[in-house]
């Protein structure tokens, strides 16, 4: 590609974005991520690319949607790595897998299961979709202080939602059905569409990553006939977030 003014997609330049960058999965999210910050400001917005920026603790940090899934996920990341961004916290949803993750729990990834394909194109499948475990450690301490049930864990990542939602209608039903199994034998806490390939390539472009989810619901519950209590409200991850931003912060300047 020729030399470009601005990022192709975020459509930013140096500058624009901190070190430090919250990523979630809807524009709409941004602002409600931004208003937890310091003399917050619009930077830009293209296609699923919705960038805010401010400060905690006096440190530059911006927020950047990136859509669903791992493909476009890949891309803001590259993108805010070429502008100097090197520490990324995924703030989003998830569905629970185990059976003790009830909808309104917080969930803070130590790991992804590589169900989808993006992350490929970075590392052979035998290496592991980690994350930092600096990140963990900080969103673990921020999701206990706001009361909510906390589970830390590996997450499984995939590309098809419904192949999730729907597996039996799939003509690789058997196949989704046996991992899905496996899944749930392995204590796998729960599903979502982006943190292994954030982790893979947060690997791969030696930059950190963590990932920290809140549960609308659980399929599982479900089917055992368990009491659930839908909810997307996600104001707890996104203080979960922000609050273990503010503490790797501080912890990276001492």
């Amino acid at each position: 590609m020729q030399k470009l003014d601005k990022e192709f997609h975020i459509k930013c330049v140096k500058g624009d974005v901190g070190r430090y960058v919250i990523l979630v999965g809807d524009p709409g999210r941004c602002e409600s991520v931004a208003a937890l910050f310091d003399d917050a400001e619009h930077v830009a917005c293209n296609r699923e690319f919705n960038i805010y920026t401010g400060y905690l603790e006096g440190e530059k940090v911006s927020v950047c949607s990136t859509g669903i899934g791992s493909p476009s996920t890949a891309i803001a990341v590259e993108e805010l790595v070429h502008i100097g961004a090197n520490t990324f916290i995924r703030c989003g949803t998830c569905g629970g897998i185990d059976l003790h993750v009830q909808s309104g729990d917080i969930v803070v990834a130590t790991g992804a299961i590589r169900y989808e394909h993006t992350s490929m194109e970075y590392a052979p499948i035998e290496y592991p979709a980690v994350a930092d475990y600096e990140i963990v450690n900080k969103l673990k301490e921020a999701a206990d202080e706001t009361g909510r049930r906390v589970h830390v864990g590996v997450v499984q990542c995939k590309d098809s939602f419904y192949g999730q939602h729907s597996p039996e209608t799939m003509p690789v039903a058997d196949e989704l059905l046996s991992k899905w199994e496996s899944w749930k034998r392995l204590g796998v806490k729960a599903s979502e569409m982006e943190s292994s390939a954030l982790f893979v390539i947060a690997s791969a472009r030696g930059c950190r990553a963590g990932s920290v989810f809140h549960v609308i619901w659980n399929q599982e519950r479900e089917k055992a006939g368990l009491d659930q209590n839908m909810t997307e409200d996600i104001s707890q991850a996104v203080k979960t977030a922000v609050e273990g931003m503010r503490k790797l912060i501080l912890q990276d300047r001492m």
